[in-house]
């Protein structure tokens, strides 16, 4: 079975890959850049790496050759992680979102919405859509975004609902709570956590730390994606998440415990970055219920392998920058 991920340079796009590679899919892999150093791209060390292809093209420039990659080869299943995907940035380039989340996939959706082989495009959308909510978020909540980021992803699921009830394009919506595990790019707060810390140095926390999120580890992520793309229904909305709420405070006091570090001695406290959620509340009781899924890794495990992983590169990590840089 051949299945394209596009965006296979992220972080969830490149777990997914390694996750498809285990269960002996024949992968292409689609990015704006060149793949990237193997130690954040984990199917690079994958014994089945020759099942993968990879191919350089921008959503933004080169969506006439990815249809013509998906119509040549009659690939049935395809995931879309491609995206720029950094809330705060959104607030300072919201024209580059705007272009990269909606109007680029709006191009390329006109090229492939009639290709009747695809059984599966699988969109992976934000629960930053839903807005702040201090109860559990549920998939029949309403769309109330706060940001450039989260308004140009709701715009599009918007657009691919239309698709499917207009033309039947086969839509399946993934929300996932926020992730964390080994190869995350460094801005992410678990490595940069990882990293400060064993070099002695504090990490901010924006308004003290006091937004609350839910944290997933991303193999669990992954095999969620993929029993979607074979068990989910189409036109449908799943969240993907643990459904344990932490406060930012309390995971990076869970960081620098695994760190052997003590808590006060590693951190500042910071203003609220603007475009903060406070409350990022998401349920998975719909695909619990429906297709026997729930997260299997606790947080303390998960953040343990992912200190493991940051030892094991240590060297080359602390030569890296921990700041995110915008793209077009």
């Amino acid at each position: 079975m051949k299945i394209l991920v596009i965006g296979s340079n992220s972080f969830s796009g490149s777990n997914l890959v390694n996750s498809l590679l285990d269960k002996d899919y024949d992968v292409f892999g689609i990015s704006r850049s060149n793949e990237y150093n193997p130690i954040f791209l984990p199917y690079k060390t994958n014994p089945r790496i020759k099942n993968f292809k990879f191919f350089k093209l921008n959503l933004n420039f080169d969506n006439n050759k990815i249809a013509k990659l998906i119509k040549k080869e009659k690939i049935k299943h395809i995931f879309n992680f491609a995206a720029q995907g950094e809330v705060r940035s959104s607030f300072y380039f919201p024209l580059d979102h705007y272009q990269t989340n909606l109007m680029a996939h709006v191009n390329f959706l006109e090229k492939i919405k009639n290709f009747d082989f695809i059984e599966n495009y699988i969109q992976i959308s934000t629960p930053e859509v839903y807005g702040t909510n201090k109860s559990f978020v549920y998939e029949s909540f309403n769309l109330n975004p706060s940001s450039p980021y989260a308004s140009s992803k709701a715009a599009l699921d918007l657009y691919l609902l239309t698709l499917f009830k207009t033309y039947g394009f086969p839509i399946k919506f993934v929300r996932s709570s926020n992730v964390y595990g080994p190869c995350q790019q460094l801005y992410r707060i678990v490595p940069k956590s990882f990293i400060l810390f064993n070099q002695n140095k504090k990490i901010s926390l924006d308004g003290g730390g006091k937004a609350k999120k839910i944290y997933t580890y991303i193999d669990d992520i992954s095999e969620g994606e993929i029993l979607i793309m074979k068990k989910g229904k189409l036109g449908e909305i799943y969240h993907l998440s643990s459904n344990k709420l932490i406060s930012i405070k309390d995971l990076v006091k869970k960081i620098s415990y695994c760190s052997n570090k003590k808590f006060s001695d590693c951190i500042k406290i910071s203003k609220e970055r603007i475009g903060q959620d406070r409350h990022y509340n998401v349920s998975s009781n719909k695909i619990y219920s429906e297709l026997n899924w729930k997260a299997k890794t606790d947080l303390e495990l998960g953040l343990m392998m992912t200190y493991k992983w940051v030892q094991q590169n240590l060297n080359f990590l602390k030569k890296q920058k921990l700041i995110y840089k915008h793209k077009k």
